[in-house]
């Protein structure tokens, strides 16, 4: 049988140690690479060890940036690359999306738009930049063959946005495993005591510093632990800044070596999730797989992603309320019913079938 070929573009790179969506492509491959051949258009610089192949799927290395401003011109770069050789393309997130109609007339390949969340409506976008964003997204679903949503808010937005029917794939989990604290003791004395842990990129929509004043600013007897991109932007600098010799808060760094994330994570006493934007987020469905009890902002994709099973918050007072009365909860239940719902939704070997099933519809 000779396999179809799959470009996938938009992302930093494989093996993943940025963000969501290189962990769903690193993912991806545990099935994709059985029946499709699949090429993977990485930036550069974050490797520097460079490989011809991984997990089976072919990776071109691109020397642009792929966040920010740039990322317009890296996915664009990456599309234009993918137009001749391939049946299908990926493409994650609408940062390059302008160039879609561009390409349309010059490949024969199907092309899907994984939207992510709604990307334009994040704070921290300037007016510029978030309509541009939107205009991008529109493009995405009206040139695209199809369009994947990750959260059921965000397919009914399209539906009603665009008039348009999207595929609805979530984010899988089962990567996510408990860690035995006591060999980590040493480096983090709090581990066997309960505390509150959040890990996050530290963005204005990601509500951290609401979370970091009511830790700081009033007598909680539980600390709140936070992992985080201070470093990346003067707004999480500054924050780091002012709340880094704040009792009760521990802030750290990035850390990308899985076992050490999963161990400060799967020994928390509660998860705090403040992300006010986007669709499913992978921190969240992976704190769910772990069995975390979990404390949400309430918006409309985090109640769709926890099933209106979490705990939430709208402002400082009510986190500060949910807070002092965690005791009234049943924490055990709780964490039941987090796993049940993530072994149920988000495993990858079910969202690997969904993508397969998708792209053969095509």
């Amino acid at each position: 049988m000779i396999k179809k070929k799959l470009a996938i573009v938009g992302i930093v790179g494989v093996p993943a140690n940025y963000g969501g969506f290189e962990t769903l492509v690193e993912y991806l491959l545990e099935l994709l690479p059985k029946f499709y051949d699949i090429t993977i258009y990485c930036q550069s610089q974050s490797y520097p060890k460079k490989m011809d192949t991984y997990k089976g799927a072919k990776l071109e290395y691109l020397n642009l940036k792929a966040n920010g401003v740039q990322s317009v011109i890296y996915d664009s770069v990456s599309l234009w690359k993918s137009i001749t050789g391939f049946d299908y393309i990926l493409i994650l997130g609408v940062s390059g999306a302008i160039t879609i109609p561009m390409i349309r007339p010059f490949t024969k390949a199907k092309i899907v738009t994984h939207i992510d969340g709604l990307e334009w409506r994040r704070d921290k976008w300037g007016p510029f930049a978030k309509r541009f964003l939107k205009f991008s997204e529109s493009l995405a679903v009206k040139y695209s063959d199809a369009v994947i949503s990750d959260n059921k808010h965000i397919y009914d937005y399209v539906k009603k946005e665009y008039e348009k029917s999207s595929h609805l794939i979530a984010y899988g989990a089962n990567h996510a495993n408990y860690v035995n604290p006591i060999p980590y003791k040493k480096k983090y004395a709090f581990i066997t005591s309960p505390y509150i842990f959040t890990v996050c990129r530290i963005e204005p929509e990601n509500n951290i510093e609401t979370q970091l004043r009511v830790f700081s600013e009033n007598e909680l007897s539980i600390p709140y632990v936070i992992v985080g991109n201070w470093s990346a932007s003067e707004y999480g600098m500054k924050l780091y800044e002012k709340y880094s010799t704040k009792k009760n808060v521990i802030l750290y760094n990035p850390i990308y070596a899985s076992e050490e994330l999963n161990v400060l994570r799967s020994n928390c006493h509660y998860y705090l999730h403040g992300h006010s934007a986007g669709g499913t987020n992978p921190s969240l469905v992976e704190a769910m797989y772990l069995g975390l009890p979990i404390i949400a902002f309430g918006v409309n994709y985090n109640r769709e992603t926890t099933f209106n099973q979490a705990i939430y918050f709208n402002d400082s007072n009510e986190l500060l309320e949910q807070i002092i009365r965690l005791e009234e909860f049943d924490r055990e239940s709780m964490s039941r019913d987090m796993y049940k719902l993530a072994r149920k939704n988000y495993s990858w070997k079910a969202i690997n079938k969904k993508y397969v099933k998708m792209l053969k519809s095509l």
